[in-house]
């Protein structure tokens, strides 16, 4: 049984008016992180093989780029999600631990490097990402699509998901992209509409809409689904989370993740608080009995490759 959120953010209780309107107070740094936060870290064997792979093809991971909670666990059981375009991110949002500058040219080996891995690793599934490739005409959707070619070619049978940028608007790059035949489009909200241009770099609430809506529409036909993610504990309030959640169903998007923000650094954008486990499968609830979700993974580890395949398969 899910419990239920505190009052203070329960719509219509005697303090919800009072939490909803106050301006939220930011920890300068990151506090102690709570029990439910902390990870094992066990497992270096097999995180050295997948690691020393890695390298071995020149590729990049998220799980390492964005400094994943989940990297041990995951690289333990031999799982990653490959980050493709590169290391370096020509957007600077303030939320992400990935490098950002001027990029270097697009490694035209990639693709074949990943369909190697993948090979070598033994996936079932395999989430593929990207840094953000404002330089490129495309954004980089014509690698990606090679990219999810080259794994289908390696094996058909491996399940793919693919979570790349907003192509800044262009709807014709989300098509080549979903022309690959990926079994999961998916592109993260990130957070709510007064938080987005804080906090994401040259992105916008309704552009990411207009690329889920879009993807969507191409998914019906294509057999595709659409999924995207949210982070809590940015600041915000529990009636913003819910216009968030009804702007994606409106999107049409069946997954959805969430889970805790964690600044990367002092630099970064500052926690407001940690969100407790019960808090997080009450949203969980929410989203799949009151909004219509097929399939949702919400907890403070959660990240946007979390229990993918999962996910995938219960989204049917």
């Amino acid at each position: 049984m899910a419990a239920a959120l505190p009052e203070s953010y329960i719509s219509g209780s005697p303090n919800c008016k009072e939490y909803l309107m106050s301006t939220p107070v930011r920890n300068p740094g990151r506090p102690r992180l709570p029990a439910w936060l902390r990870v094992s870290l066990s497992g270096a064997r097999p995180r050295n093989e997948v690691r020393q792979l890695l390298r071995s093809l020149n590729l990049h991971t998220v799980c390492e780029g964005a400094n994943c909670p989940n990297l041990c666990a995951c690289w333990k059981q031999k799982a990653a999600t490959f980050m493709v375009l590169g290391d370096t991110c020509t957007r600077n949002c303030r939320f992400c631990a990935v490098n950002h500058g001027a990029p270097l040219p697009v490694d035209a080996e990639e693709p074949a490097h990943v369909a190697e891995a993948v090979k070598r690793l033994g996936l079932r599934f395999v989430v593929i990402t990207c840094v953000t490739r404002d330089d490129l005409p495309d954004g980089g959707a014509a690698h990606i699509a090679a990219t999810i070619r080259a794994v289908r070619e390696q094996d058909s049978a491996v399940g793919i998901e693919v979570l790349p940028s907003d192509f800044g608007g262009d709807l014709t790059a989300v098509d080549t992209v979903m022309g690959a035949g990926p079994n999961v489009f998916n592109h993260n909200l990130e957070t709510v509409a007064r938080l987005t241009p804080e906090i994401r770099s040259h992105a916008t609430y309704e552009r990411s809409l207009a690329v889920l809506a879009h993807a969507s529409q191409r998914g019906s036909v294509l057999g595709i689904k659409t999924k995207s993610g949210l982070m809590l504990g940015l600041g915000e309030t529990a009636d913003e989370l819910r216009q968030a959640l009804a702007d994606l169903r409106g999107a049409g998007v069946q997954i959805l993740t969430l889970g805790q923000y964690l600044p990367p650094s002092t630099d970064h954008w500052p926690l407001d608080r940690y969100v407790p486990p019960e808090e997080f499968d009450e949203w969980g609830r929410v989203a799949r009995e009151e909004f219509g979700f097929a399939a949702v993974v919400s907890g403070p580890l959660v990240r946007s490759s979390y229990l993918a395949e999962q996910a995938a398969e219960q989204a049917g």
